[in-house]
């Protein structure tokens, strides 16, 4: 059955995530708040920003850096793309 949730991003009723994307409080707050939808908005905006600044998963300030994008994305309505950024052709 489909679990239903008032997504914040998009300020809708929507499908919601079929369990958290990661552990902890942060996880859970997201399987609560953030529809699937939001979910893959994020995920294809984080693969943006990790080719764009060229982040590396191991390093820490690369994990810092898209956890705090991933929550003005997610929950501020940040829209902002890196400065230059050109989106693919479809």
């Amino acid at each position: 059955m489909t679990r239903l949730i008032h997504c914040v991003k998009l300020d809708k009723e929507a499908e919601g995530l079929e369990q958290p994307p990661f552990p902890g409080p942060k996880g859970q707050e997201i399987y609560e708040k953030i529809s699937k939808q939001a979910w893959q908005e994020w995920l294809s905006r984080q693969t943006m920003l990790i080719n764009e600044y060229k982040l590396a998963s191991y390093d820490p300030k690369s994990r810092a850096f898209l956890a705090e994008e991933r929550d003005k994305f997610l929950f501020h309505g940040n829209e902002v793309r890196p400065e230059g950024y050109v989106p693919p052709s479809q």
